[in-house]
């Protein structure tokens, strides 16, 4: 078959040093109809994401998009820029936080910086790294920072 270069998005253990920073090119602007299918399809009925005169009395004055939304936003634009065919498992998150709300109509974009990778211990052909991915809004708050470990393969012999 061709080079493996061609054939994958994603980045070997090898191409993921501490202190890179990768700065995705897909934005996304979060709409109504992804929030509401979103708390739809995980059964969340908080009236602060769904019901906007709820919402406008409190002190957002408008509905929030809900967090594990934006969340799973987040880590899904890092994808093919960092672990799309190259990781072998999604080995959790050690801190997310949400400094600002996102609201309805907000647009995202977002960047990963690699804070941690060491070789694992116990599969010689894999190694951990640790991933921050930070998402902004149109006003360039910060709006999520997610901590991630992955098991991520490396470059094949």
């Amino acid at each position: 078959m061709g080079d493996e270069q061609e054939t994958r998005a994603g980045r070997w253990f090898e191409e993921l040093p501490v202190g890179l920073v990768l700065r995705h090119a897909l934005t996304r602007t979060v709409t109504e109809t992804d929030n509401l299918l979103f708390c739809a399809i995980t059964h969340n009925p908080q009236p602060l994401h769904l019901d906007a005169e709820f919402a406008a009395g409190t002190e957002f004055g408008q509905r929030l998009v809900n967090s594990l939304f934006t969340h799973g936003l987040v880590v899904g634009v890092s994808v093919a820029d960092t672990t799309l065919g190259t990781t072998i498992a999604n080995l959790g998150f050690e801190e997310t936080n949400f400094p600002a709300p996102v609201f309805l109509g907000d647009t995202l974009r977002v960047e990963t910086e690699v804070v941690a990778a060491r070789a694992s211990k116990s599969r010689p052909d894999a190694g951990i790294v640790t991933f921050e991915h930070r998402a902004f809004n149109q006003r360039d708050e910060l709006v999520c920072r997610s901590r991630r470990n992955a098991l991520m393969r490396r470059r094949p012999a």
